[in-house]
């Protein structure tokens, strides 16, 4: 592939490392190179971050369920310890310097005050450099744990999501940026009357505030989205700084990101203040000989109980342990619980290959429906330089099939590959997550 033009060269690709312990591949866990207890193992956790940190990423990426799944096959799937993600973020803020730190908190399961100050906080312990992923929740497990016979159903989540933020963001601007005067002489801790009360009375959540944080140093920490239904591209459109999403093939992530781009300047906003980043599953090696043995040493290691858990809880949450491995995906009723978007993906899929469940499976063991890319680290940079070039991506969220391996390849091969063609930093830029990502510093709503 021909050299980036001066166009790209004054636009460069955003990165962000996703973070699932073992790694993406389902059968990861079971690798000799990797650690077993990564779930709950901090010093993994800090080698990562750091490695990204080397690398220049933008972020690392944590996502989360409340809940154990279980069920046939989930005591196979390396899914069921690992560490809250505001507390580990709070953790690598102290072992990094520049990376962003983008974790998951459902707007299901937690209330808006708890969220706003948290992430509050957590930008102030960061200096700057926090990213909240908001869900609603797709494991219908999670609402047993919380008091509820069962999940919201799929439009109740969104409009809550849609109310939620509202009031978190309300919070965020309790305070005017330079409120706090703490001026000893004079006695005075505050300025009264750049102290905001929200007094938010809605159809979810009655909150009075104000915050008892200031104003976060971002403005607001930056705001991640990855639901893909027509609710989550509304919800995406309105409020989100950053969409991941996931696209098996070029011509449907352009349509994605057209659709994404229309929709936030409908909501008069300009479409760059929104970076779509699709996730992206790498197996790299020095030759394409050694990547291709990379993967098939991984696909060897699917158990098909687990991978058949994997795709019954991606799918929409359906147990399909009764139906025949090598037959077609049955008909299966729209989910309430799932993720819809991931079940029209995975159904696609499934149809358009004429796969059957095992096929399915083991097709998405690794990239759950994400672009996969197995090559050297030129094969690797001219999918993303095209994803990038033609419209279809601001940046990648990169799933490494195992970990720390396939970080530290990714990082050692393809960042200098894309460096070179001009595509990616070769310094961090600015001091906040928002800067490196291209974000303009929010306004307080009282401004």
């Amino acid at each position: 592939m021909s050299s980036s033009t001066p166009e790209t060269k004054s636009r460069q690709i955003k990165l962000g490392a996703f973070l699932i312990p073992t790694g993406h591949h389902v059968g990861a866990w079971r690798h000799p190179d990797v650690p077993a207890d990564s779930g709950l193992n901090f010093a993994h956790y800090k080698n990562l971050a750091q490695t990204a940190e080397r690398a220049l990423f933008d972020a690392v990426f944590v996502a989360d369920n409340v809940a154990v799944t279980l069920g046939k096959g989930a005591d196979k799937v390396a899914r069921a310890d690992y560490f809250e993600p505001l507390t580990l973020m709070a953790a690598l803020s102290a072992v990094t310097e520049h990376i962003g730190l983008i974790c998951t908190q459902t707007t299901s399961f937690n209330e808006p005050y708890h969220i706003a100050r948290k992430f509050a906080s957590l930008d102030y312990l960061s200096n700057g450099r926090v990213g909240w992923n908001l869900v609603t929740s797709d494991a219908a497990a999670e609402a047993t744990n919380f008091g509820r016979a069962e999940h919201f159903a799929h439009a109740e989540r969104y409009e809550r999501a849609e109310e939620f933020f509202e009031v978190v963001s309300g919070l965020w601007d309790s305070w005017d940026d330079d409120a706090f005067i703490r001026d000893k002489n004079s006695g005075r801790y505050y300025d009264p009357q750049k102290l905001h009360v929200l007094n938010h009375s809605g159809k979810h959540f009655s909150v009075s505030g104000p915050l008892n944080v200031a104003r976060p140093v971002q403005g607001r920490p930056v705001i991640v989205q990855a639901g893909s239904s027509e609710a989550g591209r509304s919800l995406a459109a309105r409020t989100a700084d950053v969409v991941f999403t996931a696209h098996p093939a070029l011509a449907p992530a352009q349509d994605f990101y057209r659709d994404i781009k229309n929709r936030v300047t409908q909501f008069g906003r300009y479409p760059d203040s929104v970076k779509i980043m699709p996730g992206i599953y790498v197996v790299v090696g020095k030759t394409a000989a050694e990547a291709q043995e990379k993967f098939e040493q991984l696909q060897q290691l699917i158990e098909p109980e687990a991978g058949l858990a994997l795709l019954g809880r991606m799918i929409g949450n359906f147990d399909l342990s009764g139906y025949p491995l090598d037959e077609p995906l049955p008909e299966l009723p729209l989910t309430e619980t799932g993720q819809r978007s991931r079940q029209a993906l995975l159904t696609s899929l499934a149809k358009d290959g004429n796969l059957t469940i095992r096929q399915l499976y083991t097709r998405i063991a690794g990239g759950r429906g994400h672009n996969v890319v197995i090559g050297t680290a030129e094969t690797i940079a001219d999918v993303m330089q095209e994803w990038f070039e033609q419209g279809a991506a601001d940046g990648f969220n990169v799933l490494a099939p195992m970990l720390p391996s396939g970080l530290n390849d990714f990082a050692d091969l393809v960042v200098p590959e894309l460096q070179k063609r001009g595509l990616f930093r070769t310094a961090y830029e600015g001091t906040t997550l928002r800067d490196r990502l291209g974000l303009a510093r929010p306004s307080s709503r009282y401004e």
